[in-house]
């Protein structure tokens, strides 16, 4: 070294000689010189927005309502001449993602006009993480892509035609999900902009007021990031619930009852003053030799927070109703355990059986006791276990690890344990404090002797995909990479230095000469810092990333460089480690078999507009066909089949026909409120394609694989080791073919499950964790990728595999082929009077063939179910309304062929039973059921409701748990099954045989009787009628003649009593003759 440079301060000479590796580094690395120079460093920026800040400039939202918005519905009544259903009521969601694009040096106004004329369209991609509930929610792994649509700033503008413009997309949510990942990329025109991921999750602890400002209901927000609150404040570990908490939190903020808190994981965040009532308990039982406000242990759950101030523990339930729906959170801090006194708050970072954990440390009397708490939809109880730990002594000098079997010469250096970290998913176990020892199966330890024993650690931060990093009181942060047994040292290092010596360069913002790391975490796979920074007497906090690889390969080129002298000048070379040139992943089968990503496309409406700048109409028609979209997903899992599998055939059955008319009508500037929807543009997605690069995580069904290759092309010998985490489990083969006119190497890799480490499950439901670790030898530490975001490391690729029942499959029952084929076989076929297309009808007496379907909700697939199942009535009543479930002992008793009671609903010709022959095993062979209803049956006598035969409505379970071998998937199909044409019971039919016949004889007599007797009715009713027209005659002729007779009287009182003798006379002689011709034909009458 002396002869390198000239004497003089030693400072300069080391500067030198940083300035000399950063040099090294750009020049290792000349396709990113090429790629800076022809590309600009563009980024994209994505913010919330609600209906009412669409299109204001610098306008922004949380994510905090969660109810849909009901006035979308109203653009849709404009759109008379459209493929939509005029009768559905659309929905939308309360929020847009509003997108934008910036690049270095330029201005973002200006580029989104420039990508906007030159056919850029952001492409959004929102995944729902699915709920840790799964027995109120459906585990199902759903992403849906989305086109943006452009439209016009509100504000004032001279321009023709725009000023500033963004793009937007509905922002949807799912219910059962409060964690949503936001992927941005481009469409492909345009100027190239890297894809950016984006966490959009919702904020359950803020609450809208009533002048529509929000507030946070755990406490007050405090504006003021004063500098003691960080400077020289020890870091702290981040701990939730992976992948399942929508907010973080972190408290440590000395003498303040304070935290910070975050809803995108650090890309901005909030200090709140916790609104808790800070006490001291100190007694004998539980010595606390102070007071502080300080929360030191937080941690965050899907839908809860914990804290720990002094020995108390809290919790606070934030508002979520996609989780809980009529929850409205708790209105403050809850105090748990307050007989116990709780030195320590430790996480559970991977939920399980539905619920989450966290468990709490006792000090006291109770030293050395866990409580366990459980969290499902709210905080449940608290269990206790004890635990302990084994105090060992170990030596190492000069290996990289040592295996302790207990044999080993112990140095009388005490180890000093202070905590454990577990991964489910390789069983990988660590015991840590002043060491660190590793266990997979937590009997046998390594103790990884390249970490220094005069160091200790303070907490471990797991990615749970094959990297751990490591913190020390001192704040030193080292890496560990799994299957290897070297530690790393990343800060402070030598490659640390040149890192910020080339940050400094390029005048980052995210450096400064006075830092606090506040903690460090892992997202994506990425490992973060949130540093407190203090830049010109000014503070603030920020987040960065810490870039492992690139570290490791400025340390590498620090420590593994040569000078060699060449004539007058000095010449650097290197020593490349890495076994190989080239690593490539080849013929990687389509994910979406093994990732069980659902996933669904939704481009905008088209505008009838010149620019093709979008409308507060159109953008809303946007959100209620997305809306509607992911309703018609939800509502499909239903147990009767479509005869069509997808879940939009239903949206356009009736529309598909008319498709060529309104894209005329679109051609044509006709469509109705300028807008037209192209039913095409919104569909399930079955056939993506695989990636260069292995899928973020593999299910793996029964005897199933996962096949694939890996070329690598060879600097030195190569080997391939594939490290399964349960080798009792799964099991892996490998097969090398040798390229050697290519200097290459092929490694063909299957990864299989042995088909007996798990029993049949639901769907989704308790999966096992384990993994495949893939390892290229001699790669650890020496190997890295150049990619446009800096080196990563290569040669190690850690996947999770999930043993079990995939999400995203069922059972349905085959509507369509049982009418066929039942049909077919009974030659006819009657449904019900009252026809339900939903729901068919199937009669009685006819012999009942049903057959099911097992449907791939993600691929698409569906065929006749092949295997064995149990068919069991659980439930039923006359009407939909009356039906009722049936105990255990009933639904034995209703099913079971060895009932002896008389109560069995139906029986088979199959003779195949379960082990303990209590039911009978069916298959899509069987020889159909038929229907009994016998005596102390529920459906036994029915009673019809109208002159129709009676009906009774079966609820049925379908399973095939411990009857078909072929699956892990316990497929359990509950639905209604429709009967018509019941029969009566034998007395029941016999007294409405009773009762009809004498109603009958009774009808038949009084017939006979009438039939005789009508001649002599005939006759009484004539005379009778005759009688009464004589007296109504003779009424009307006495009424006549007196009425003459009145008359008479006023001209001759003389002859008026002449006159009245003669008419006297007259009258009986008429009634004399009158009563002579009565009886005259009253005698002639019967001889006629």
């Amino acid at each position: 070294k002396c002869g390198m440079s000239p004497p003089g301060p030693a400072w300069p000479r080391l500067r030198v000689l940083q300035a000399l590796w950063a040099l090294l580094v750009v020049l290792l690395a000349p396709w990113r010189l090429w790629a800076i120079k022809n590309t600009q460093e563009c980024t994209w920026q994505v913010v919330l927005n609600n209906f009412e800040t669409v299109g204001k400039k610098d306008a922004s939202d949380r994510f905090v309502d969660q109810e849909p918005l009901y006035t979308v519905d109203k653009v849709f009544s404009l759109l008379v001449d459209a493929p939509i259903d005029p009768d559905e009521t659309y929905l939308g969601f309360p929020y847009y993602l509003k997108i934008n694009y910036s690049c270095k040096g330029e201005s973002s106004e200006a580029l989104v006009r420039k990508g906007h004329l030159t056919g850029l369209k952001p492409v959004v991609l929102v995944t729902f993480q699915s709920p840790v509930n799964f027995h109120r929610w459906k585990i199902e792994q759903l992403q849906i892509q989305m086109e943006a649509a452009p439209f016009r700033s509100r504000e004032r503008c001279n321009a023709e035609e725009v000023c500033l413009m963004s793009w937007y997309t509905p922002m949807p949510i799912k219910n059962g999900s409060v964690v949503m990942r936001v992927d941005v990329s481009s469409n492909g025109l345009g100027p190239f902009i890297p894809n950016k991921r984006f966490q959009v999750n919702i904020n359950g602890f803020l609450e809208r007021q009533r002048d529509n400002t929000l507030q946070f209901t755990v406490g007050n927000e405090l504006f003021n990031l004063i500098p003691r609150y960080f400077v020289n404040v020890p870091s702290r570990p981040l701990w939730y619930t992976v992948d399942q908490a929508p907010v973080f939190i972190l408290g440590g903020i000395p003498e303040e009852k304070a935290i910070l808190l975050t809803d995108t994981n650090f890309k901005d965040f909030f200090l709140v003053e916790l609104s808790i009532d800070s006490c001291w308990v100190g007694s004998f039982y539980c010595p606390q030799t102070s007071f502080t406000a300080t929360i030191y242990d937080a941690i965050a759950t899907e839908s809860t927070l914990f804290i720990r101030q002094n020995q108390l523990i809290y919790y606070f339930t934030g508002t979520y109703t996609t989780l809980h729906e009529s929850n409205r959170g708790s209105e403050r801090w809850v105090r748990v355990l307050a007989n116990e006194c709780i030195k320590k708050l430790c996480p559970v970072h991977f939920h399980s059986n539905g619920s989450e954990y966290v468990m709490a440390l006792t000090t006291g009397k109770h030293e050395g006791y866990v409580h366990f708490g459980t969290i499902t939809g709210k905080v449940g109880t608290w269990y206790l276990r004890t635990l302990s730990l084994l105090r060992i002594l170990a030596p190492a000098r000069g290996l990289e690890f040592l295996m302790v079997l207990g044999t080993e010469s112990y140095t009388n250096f005490p180890m000093v344990p202070k905590g454990m970290s577990y991964n489910p998913y390789n069983n990988l176990l660590f015991i840590w404090g002043n060491f660190l020892l590793q266990s997979y199966n937590s009997e046998n330890f390594i103790y990884l002797a390249d970490f220094p024993k005069e160091l200790s650690i303070k907490y471990l931060v797991n990615s749970f995909y094959g990297d751990t990093a490591i913190v020390t009181e001192t704040e030193e942060i080292w890496y560990l990479l799994e299957g290897s047994y070297q530690v790393y040292k990343l800060f402070p290092s030598k490659g640390w230095e040149v890192h910020v010596s080339l940050q400094v360069m390029q005048q980052s913002s995210l450096y400064a000469p006075n830092e606090t790391m506040v903690t460090l975490f892992y997202e994506d796979h990425r490992l973060y810092q949130l540093v407190y920074l203090i830049d010109n007497q000014q503070g603030r906090l920020v987040k960065r990333l810490v870039p492992v690889g690139q570290l490791l390969m400025y340390q590498q080129i620090s420590n593994d460089y040569l000078l060699e002298r060449q004539g007058s000048h000095l010449t650097l070379s290197f020593t490349n480690f890495c076994p190989f040139t080239v690593m490539r992943l080849r013929d990687l089968p389509n994910p979406q078999i093994y990732t069980r990503q659902e996933r669904y496309r939704a481009q905008p409406p088209r505008v009838l507009e010149p620019g093709g700048f979008h409308s507060d109409n159109s953008l809303a028609v946007y959100q209620g066909l997305v809306y509607y979209l992911l309703w018609l997903h939800s509502k499909y899992d239903k147990p009767y089949a479509d005869p069509v599998h997808d879940p939009t055939w239903r949206w356009w059955k009736n529309k598909k026909q008319d498709q060529d008319y309104y894209f005329y009508l679109a051609s044509n500037w006709r469509s109705a409120g300028s807008v037209h929807v192209d039913m095409a543009s919104y569909e399930k997605i079955y056939d993506l394609k695989a990636e260069n690069e292995l899928p973020e995580r593999i299910f793996l069904d029964k005897g199933t694989s996962y096949r694939f290759s890996v070329f690598l092309t060879a600097r030195d010998k190569l080997g391939l080791a594939v490290v399964l985490a349960d080798p009792e489990c799964i099991e892996a083969v490998v097969k090398e073919k040798v390229l050697v006119n290519r200097n290459s190497v092929l490694f063909w890799v299957t990864l299989s499950d042995k088909r007996f480490c798990f029993d049949q499950g639901i769907s989704g439901h308790h999966l096992m964790k384990t993994s495949m670790l893939l390892k290229v030898a001699g790669s650890s530490g020496h190997c890295f990728q150049n990619t446009h975001q800096g080196p990563r490391m290569q040669g190690n690729l850690m996947v999770p595999v999930l043993i079990g029942c995939p999400p995203g499959k069922r059972l349905a029952f085959d509507i369509t082929y049982t009418l066929e084929y039942n049909r077919l076989q009974n030659k006819h076929y009657f449904d019900c009077v009252h026809v339900a297309p939903e729901m068919p009808c199937f009669l009685f007496r006819d012999i009942f063939y049903p057959f099911f379907l097992i449907q791939d909700l993600v691929t698409g697939d569906s065929g006749s179910f092949q295997g064995s199942y149990v068919l069991k009535v659980v439930g039923g009543g006359p009407t939909q309304d009356t039906i009722k479930e049936y105990s255990e002992e009933d639904i034995y008793r209703f099913n079971s062929p060895l009932d002896k009671t008389g109560s069995l609903i139906w029986t088979t010709r199959n003779t195949t039973t379960t082990e303990d022959s209590a039911f009978n095993i069916l298959s899509h062979n069987s020889l159909g059921i038929e229907w009994l209803c016998m005596e102390n049956s529920p459906c036994h006598d029915t009673i019809p409701h109208s002159i129709f035969a009676s009906e009774f409505f079966f609820k049925v379970l379908v399973s095939n748990r411990g009857v078909d071998k072929s699956t892990y998937c316990d497929y359990q199909l509950t639905f209604q099954l429709h009967i018509h044409g019941l029969p009566l019971s034998a007395r029941r039919a016999f007294l409405i045989l009773m009762v009809s016949a004498s109603l009958f004889v009774g009808l038949v007599i009084l017939y006979v009787i009438s039939c005789l007797l009508s001649p002599y009715v005939v006759k009484v009713c004539n005379v009778l009628c005759w009688k009464i027209n004589n007296i109504i005659a003779w009424e009307s002729y006495i009424y006549s003649i007196a009425s003459d007779t009145r008359a008479f009287s006023n001209t001759s009182g003389t002859k008026s009593g002449e006159s009245s003798g003669g008419i006297s006379r007259v009258v009986s002689m008429v009634a004399g003759e009158n009563k002579t011709d009565t009886k005259e034909t009253l005698r002639k009458k019967p001889i006629s």
